[in-house]
Order: C-alpha cells, then sequence, then structure tokens
C-alpha cells in the first residue's frame, strides 16, 4: 500500500472542525447512503456508513483513504469504490469493529491499494 488507508489524503482538504455526519456519500456510480459516525483520529480515521435500504440497512466502515473529496456546500463525501465493492466490504458490527486492529488489517486488505484521484 503506498499510503496509508486510514488517513485522509492531503487532496481532499479535510476541515477537521466540519461533522460529517449526515453527509451522502457517494461511490463512482452512485450515491451509497449518509455517514453516520466518523473519526479524524490519527492512523485510524474512518466513515461509517448507514446504507439504508441500498444494503437492507447495512452499515459499512470506510477508511479515510478511500474518500476522494469532500464538498461541504453540498454535504457531501466523495469515495473513489464502486457501489459494488462498499457491498462486498467485510461485515461490519459496531460494537464489535470500531477499535478491533484485525478488523482494520482486514479492511486493509480488502481495499488493498487507495484508488486513484
Amino acid at each position: 500500500m503506498s499510503e496509508n488507508i486510514w488517513a485522509y489524503r492531503i487532496t481532499v482538504g479535510r476541515i477537521t472542525d466540519v461533522d460529517l455526519s449526515g453527509y451522502k456519500v457517494e461511490a463512482t456510480d452512485g450515491s451509497v447512503g449518509k455517514v453516520d459516525k466518523h473519526s479524524d483520529e490519527a492512523g485510524s480515521a474512518y466513515l461509517v456508513v448507514d446504507t439504508g435500504p441500498w444494503i437492507f440497512g447495512k452499515e459499512v466502515l470506510l477508511p479515510a483513504g478511500t474518500v476522494t473529496g469532500i464538498d461541504a456546500d453540498e454535504k457531501k463525501v466523495h469515495v473513489g469504490l464502486t457501489k459494488e465493492q462498499i457491498k462486498n466490504a467485510p461485515e461490519f458490527v459496531r460494537d464489535k469493529h470500531l477499535q478491533n486492529q484485525d478488523y482494520h488489517q482486514q479492511l486493509g486488505r480488502y481495499y488493498g491499494v487507495l484508488p486513484p484521484m
């Protein structure tokens, strides 16, 4: 992996004092849900996305490195992943996985090298 998948890219222009909760999440091929929770913790930044009815109410955890842009005016977060990649991501169970190092490693392997800008 060429970059840290658990950190926002410099090019994203992340504004740390903005709460991303409720922002729409856009994959490369369409909307996937809304940000339910996010963390800006150094080395462990992520978004928890509520996919709503799209994947039957499933939540997914997206490492911050998958974020390709944040549009504060439109309240949207763009990720460099397809809907299929997000749908097939390792299962997320909030109580078990938020601080689970093994799960973070599993996600890192799943997403592999960061998507191009």
